[in-house]
Parts: structure tokens; C-alpha cells; sequence
């Protein structure tokens, strides 16, 4: 056998592909729950930790573990992103339910979770039917904006949330660990990013305040009803949150956005149907998070910008992964043009915000 397999039915399998499968459903039975067949089928991006959907009799659920590698230092942990919804559950997030860890990388090729399946649908180029109109689409827009300020509410203090990071220095320590995983993920020069690093770094704003910061905070990181009204049932893939910064997700927020009348860029258009009617503009956005949190947004373009620059960094180390050969998704054949418009978006807005 040889070729690149996401999911083999055993470890003799596994041992004869070029390239290690994602899943190995001989390794995975004894950890999900039940008895009997399993399916596995991939869903999402697959563009950061890899997803998939576990059935077995009547049970469902979803796995989450690490790509392939080269994976930069310190990336793609799904322990702590276990740990992370396991507290943020506790205390009432909306969150999908962890079931199980498997830290035995012997099992499947990598450590992984289980969590339940969130009855959901995500939001892309295209709103449900049961709410495919204007109202509908102003309904998810402000439901996507509450939900940050839902999630940065959230009492950290004495939970198991003070693990998940430090409450003082966290822009510096992102300026520091982005710049890090550049050099780790670098595989060309790009001038505009390097220029934009250096002018984040130059003028960074106070952090007034700490809370859970998501990390990847856009639209379709987002479960909604599938049926009207519009309800948001629950936020994934967290495997970057930390506390920090509540306006980094913001920047994250704004950089990710498809506003009516945008151009969408195929490497940030993740959830095109907020450009339809009825979607909000940036600045509302921005006016409906500082209202509901009471928070000062002066420098929301600086937050933006280190957003897209977190961005390109992280696309530059998905673009190392396909000239390594060990992923076969066509997302990334786009980041070869993708990571440098990145960067001179980033650069522009620099120069507009001031940054």
C-alpha cells in the first residue's frame, strides 16, 4: 500500500501507507463509547487540529487530534484544548461536552478527545433555509458579536481556567510566540510581514483587562439552530485560547469578517453569507461589542492587524506542511499567493489604522 490515507482499519495498514493515517479504527474502538461498527468521516476544514465524526450504534461524536507533521512547537495540543472545554463546560460555556482523552499516541498516531456532537449547523457561504433573509442574516451577525461578549463575561477566577494561562503580559508574549512560529514556519522572505511584526511590536496598546480569550474567534467556529429563530448553540475548536486580551478576538473577529460590498479573499472568506443583506459592517460591529462588554475599542485596527498577522504566520507553516507532502488538502495549494496578500493586507491596514 502507499499513497496518503486519512482513515485505515489497522495498524498493519498504517505501517504500509508513505504517509501515517489520521485514524487507525483498530487503535480508537477501545476508547468510544458503546460496542459494535464504527464510522469515521472527516468533517470541517481540516485546515488546523483535524476533525472528525465518530458514529458507533447509536452514539455520535466528534475527534479532534493534531495534523500531520511538521507541526511548529507548542501547536495543535489537544490536551489542553481538552482541559480548556472541559473547565469552560463546567462552568457553563457553550461548549460542546468532553467525553474522553486518549494521551497514548500508540492508539491512533497522535493523542486525541472525544466530545459530544453539538446538533448544529455552521454558517458559510450560505444561511440555513429556515432563516436564509435579511432579518436572518442581521439575526446571525448580532448573535456572532453577543457571543464574544458572552465569552469574555465568563468568571475565570478560581476555576480550573487560571491553569490555562498568565493574566499579565499577553500581547507581549503573542508578539513574541507569533514571531517565534515565523521563524519556525517561514519558507520564503516576505518584506511586508516582517515590516508589519516590527510596527506591532513598536506600539502596543495597554491590556485593561484580562479574560478567556478564544484565539479563532469567526463565524464558522460557530454552531447555530438550524431552525428559526436564530440560536447560538455553542463555540468550537479551541485549541488557542488562553486568557488574555479580550480585544485580541475582536482584531480576530473584524480580520475574519465578510461585510456587505467586501471582496471575499478565498484564504479569509471562512463564512461569505454575512456580505449578503441584512449583514452588519465592521464599524457596527464594532459599536454593538463596545456596547454590550462597556469596553474601549479606540485601537480595535491594531488588534485587527496582529489578527492578520497571526494569520499569515499560521497559513506560512500550512503552506510548509504542503511542500512536505503530508497533507493533500487543496486549501493550501491557495496559500502560496494566499500568505503574501495576507501580508500586504496586513501592511495597508497599518498604514490606514496608524498601527
Amino acid at each position: 500500500m502507499s499513497g496518503v490515507s486519512d482513515v485505515v482499519a489497522s495498524r498493519a495498514e498504517a505501517a504500509a501507507l508513505d504517509v501515517p493515517p489520521l485514524v487507525v479504527l483498530e487503535g480508537l474502538a477501545p476508547w468510544v463509547p458503546g460496542s459494535g461498527e464504527i464510522s469515521v468521516r472527516r468533517i470541517g476544514d481540516g485546515h488546523s487540529n483535524e476533525t472528525f465524526r465518530v458514529d458507533r450504534g447509536d452514539g455520535c461524536w466528534i475527534l479532534r487530534r493534531p495534523p500531520r507533521p511538521p507541526v511548529p512547537p507548542s501547536a495543535h495540543d489537544v490536551r489542553r484544548e481538552h482541559a480548556l472545554l472541559s473547565a469552560l463546560h463546567a462552568l457553563g460555556a457553550r461548549v460542546p461536552r468532553p467525553v474522553v482523552l486518549c494521551d497514548d499516541e500508540r492508539a491512533i498516531g497522535a493523542p486525541f478527545f472525544l466530545m459530544e456532537l453539538v446538533d448544529g449547523v455552521v454558517v458559510l457561504d450560505r444561511l440555513p433555509p429556515a432563516f436564509d433573509d435579511p432579518a436572518g442574516c442581521r439575526a446571525v451577525c448580532e448573535q456572532f458579536v453577543d457571543g464574544l461578549v458572552e465569552l469574555h463575561a465568563i468568571d475565570w477566577r478560581g476555576s480550573a481556567l487560571e491553569r490555562i494561562g498568565r493574566p499579565h503580559g499577553y500581547l507581549e508574549r503573542q508578539l513574541r510566540r507569533w514571531q517565534s512560529q515565523w521563524e519556525h514556519n517561514r519558507t520564503r522572505p516576505l518584506p511586508a510581514l516582517e515590516e508589519v511584526a516590527r510596527r506591532l511590536a513598536a506600539d502596543p496598546p495597554v491590556t485593561r483587562e484580562t479574560t478567556v480569550v478564544h484565539g479563532d474567534y469567526k463565524l464558522n467556529n460557530i454552531l447555530f439552530s438550524t431552525t428559526a429563530p436564530v440560536r447560538r448553540l455553542a463555540t468550537i475548536d479551541w485549541e488557542l485560547a488562553t486568557l488574555g486580551d479580550p480585544l485580541a478576538d475582536l482584531g480576530f473577529l473584524l480580520a475574519t469578517y465578510v461585510a456587505p460590498g467586501d471582496v471575499v479573499d478565498p484564504v479569509l472568506g471562512f463564512s461569505a453569507a454575512t456580505g449578503g443583506e441584512g449583514g452588519l459592517s465592521r464599524a457596527q460591529l464594532v459599536e454593538r461589542y463596545a456596547a454590550g462588554s462597556g469596553r474601549s475599542v479606540a485601537r480595535a485596527e491594531w488588534y485587527e492587524c496582529l489578527a492578520l498577522w497571526k494569520l499569515a504566520v499560521l497559513f506560512e507553516g500550512s503552506w510548509k506542511r504542503h511542500l512536505a507532502g503530508t497533507t493533500v488538502d487543496p486549501f493550501f495549494v491557495l496559500l502560496e499567493e494566499g500568505v503574501p496578500r495576507l501580508a500586504e493586507r496586513a501592511l495597508a491596514l497599518s498604514d490606514r489604522g496608524g498601527v
